[in-house]
């Protein structure tokens, strides 16, 4: 299935594009989603993934608008048309 994920501000420029769409085989999780998109696009896996290579507390990451805490370990069931976005820390002035 192709999973679309909306990357915020530097993941969006790290990624070449604001929207990117991914493949995730099997019945989708957040898990299994965030893990395609590190995969297809290393360089948003380096601008969100920590040193224990877990999503940084600061990285929201949001599927239909909510949040989703630990989403490398989230169950969260994606279907065809759901949202999924990244969020770098974003300040302005």
């Amino acid at each position: 299935m192709h999973v679309t994920w909306r990357l915020f501000a530097t993941l969006g420029e790290a990624a070449g594009d604001n929207e990117v769409s991914v493949d995730v085989s099997g019945d989708p999780t957040v898990a299994t989603a965030i893990e395609a998109l590190f995969e297809a696009y290393p360089v948003v896996a380096e601008e969100a993934r920590d040193d224990e290579q877990g999503v940084y507390e600061h990285v929201r990451t949001l599927h239909d608008g909510e949040d989703v805490e630990e989403p490398l370990q989230s169950e969260r069931e994606v279907t065809r048309g759901d949202e999924l976005a990244l969020f770098p820390p974003v300040s302005g002035g």
